[in-house]
């Protein structure tokens, strides 16, 4: 079955560019302008639309993340509240909406339930930020099934054997762990995320993005050099909570630019 995730990513190379992943709450202020807010990157610029359900021990999530989450949560979101709001934003646009879940809440779901629902929902597939590959044998059974999308994480400590192991074991794009956009320490980091990449690519990763502290567009072009796409959560999400939907879109639109200027990644 082909990847709708790869199949987006192939479509920016082929317009010589790379792909604006840009990931909101699931729920946030509320489940009504949530899907507002998805659909406003959609019409902005992003390709690939990332929500990720909100969750009482987020542990790799920072403070703007976690504070929109237990908003979401105090307003009221359970997990199956979910699937409507894929569901909905799938049907109002072309953009394929990834879900990023923390292991914990699709086990208590059921995974063979979650991947159903999602699947039905319109989804194109699952982040997995706290379960490895090896210890996901029920979650890629259910994603080989339904044709979902399983994107693993990688981070600069993984040793090249796991690396192996987690470009064999994803579809989609490898999620490429980067702690870009710290000040000071901005030339080191953005090494480190390219000799990542480039230790990703030896081990046959066909398509990277890189997340975690991407946050302008000059950062957004700056990734594009080297990988294939860029992912911004906290931005999107600030300008969410400081500005609504109008800001949301504004913020969108700048970010969609320095994709439009990175030309393609060298995998292009």
């Amino acid at each position: 079955m082909t990847s709708r995730i790869a199949a987006v990513i192939d479509a920016a190379h082929a317009a010589g560019r790379g792909v604006l992943v840009g990931y909101l709450p699931a729920g946030y202020p509320d489940l009504r302008t949530s899907v507002e807010a998805a659909v406003t990157l959609a019409e902005n610029g992003a390709d690939i639309i990332e929500l990720g359900p909100p969750y009482s021990d987020p542990v790799m999530d920072g403070p703007v993340i976690q504070e929109a989450a237990q908003a979401s949560l105090s307003a009221g979101f359970r997990l199956r509240d979910l699937f409507p709001v894929v569901r909905e934003i799938t049907d109002r646009t072309g953009v394929p909406v990834l879900i990023m879940a923390y292991w914990n809440l699709v086990l208590q779901y059921d995974v063979d339930r979650f991947a159903d629902d999602l699947k039905a929902a319109g989804g194109a597939g699952l982040i997995t930020p706290d379960i490895t590959p090896d210890a996901a044998a029920d979650w890629i059974a259910a994603s080989e099934r339904t044709g979902l999308d399983r994107i693993f994480l990688a981070a600069p400590t993984s040793s090249d054997e796991r690396l192996a192991m987690i470009v064999r074991k994803t579809t989609g794009f490898v999620y490429t762990v980067s702690t870009m956009g710290i000040t000071g320490e901005r030339s080191e980091l953005d090494a480190a995320a390219r000799t990542l990449v480039a230790r990703l690519r030896a081990q046959g990763a066909r398509y990277c993005c890189v997340g975690i502290g991407i946050s302008t567009a000059a950062h957004v072009a700056g990734v594009l050099e080297y990988a294939d796409g860029a992912i911004v959560g906290t931005a999107l999400v600030r300008a969410l909570r400081d500005e609504g939907i109008a800001g949301l879109g504004d913020a969108a639109r700048t970010l969609a630019a320095g994709a439009a200027l990175s030309g393609g990644s060298a995998s292009a």
